[in-house]
């Protein structure tokens, strides 16, 4: 099955990163190998760039899409979140830049197997890593009716979360839920007909993303990554993230403050005397957003934010 996969905000993010200088870059999360290539293509004789995915199907794409350009490129299958232990099995002290497009892609989104998406009716599995760890149908069907509201408030920000997870639990008594096609009617019709009529989405997109999030324990790893990146940055080396839900962002945005201004001293205090001093720079004070071309090109790119830093 071929997909037609649109990389989000593609020459913004490669633009920011600067890959002319060379070095060493690090692509985070390769999915379909966009930005990776157009890292590459603009890579000086020498250097490398090191792609990441925990996906296998993105692994393989990778890995033939990038074959052309030899021993600049090396695709290793693994979590972001295994940056630091990559580069220290590869002997590499320092990077120039690193980039991150977090969430799901479109490749996975596609692949109906997969069961990401209500759109397409498939079994409850959600995993980006297939080769192991629970499902969705695991959290479906054995968290407790108090976790599942937890999760589809906090990671899905759905006001509806109680009904929904009592509805949910109401549903497996009678049969496990196995399917895309049960979970999406079964919290359509946990929401009030009046509140969905006012949605311009999908009444289920968001406990979908919640599960999603919690199968693969996506926002817990974005935090120490990127200060694990940061701290192997080159002075003037860059961090790139590409965020598409809030709470992607807020991670993202408040980690990099936290880089920015790490002093703790109070207010009143006339000078620091804590002696923590600013790790970073920020390239961009206001996050990135598409052009409305690419949105018209590409309807998926709507939330996508880009926030830059430098390291000093």
């Amino acid at each position: 099955m071929e997909f037609a996969h649109i990389t989000v905000l593609l020459n913004e993010a490669v633009d920011a990163l600067m890959p002319e200088r060379g070095g060493v870059f690090v692509d985070c999360t390769a999915g379909g190998g966009g930005h990776s290539e157009a890292i590459l293509k603009r890579l000086p004789e020498g250097s490398l760039l090191i792609s990441l995915d925990r996906d296998d199907r993105a692994i393989c794409r990778c890995r033939e899409r990038l074959s052309v350009y030899g021993e600049a490129s090396k695709v290793v299958k693994t979590n972001y979140s295994e940056i630091g232990k990559v580069l220290d099995d590869l002997g590499i002290e320092k990077i120039d830049g690193v980039l991150w497009d977090l969430g799901v892609s479109s490749v996975q989104l596609d692949e109906r197997e997969r069961g990401f998406s209500y759109s397409h009716d498939a079994p409850l599995d959600m995993r980006m890593d297939r080769s192991g760890g629970k499902t969705a149908a695991d959290v479906v069907n054995t968290y407790s009716e108090e976790e599942l509201r937890r999760i589809i408030f906090e990671w899905g920000e759905e006001k509806f979360s109680q009904r929904i997870a009592s509805a949910i639990v109401s549903a497996r008594s009678e049969k496990p839920i196995e399917t895309t096609f049960e979970l999406s009617d079964i919290v359509t019709n946990a929401i009030p007909l009046g509140a969905r009529k006012k949605e311009n989405q999908h009444p289920a997109k968001r406990t979908f993303q919640a599960i999603r999030i919690e199968v693969n324990d996506e926002l817990s790893i974005i935090e120490p990554s990127l200060k694990t990146a940061i701290e192997r940055l080159r002075s003037g080396g860059r961090a790139a993230v590409i965020t598409f839900h809030s709470l992607e962002d807020r991670i993202t945005k408040q980690t990099f403050k936290e880089l920015e201004k790490p002093c703790t001293c109070p207010p009143s205090f006339p000078v620091c005397v804590c002696g923590k001093k600013p790790v970073i720079r920020l390239v961009t004070r206001k996050p990135t957003v598409p052009s409305e071309k690419e949105l018209l090109d590409n309807p998926r790119a709507r939330s996508a934010k880009l926030r830059v830093c430098e390291k000093i």
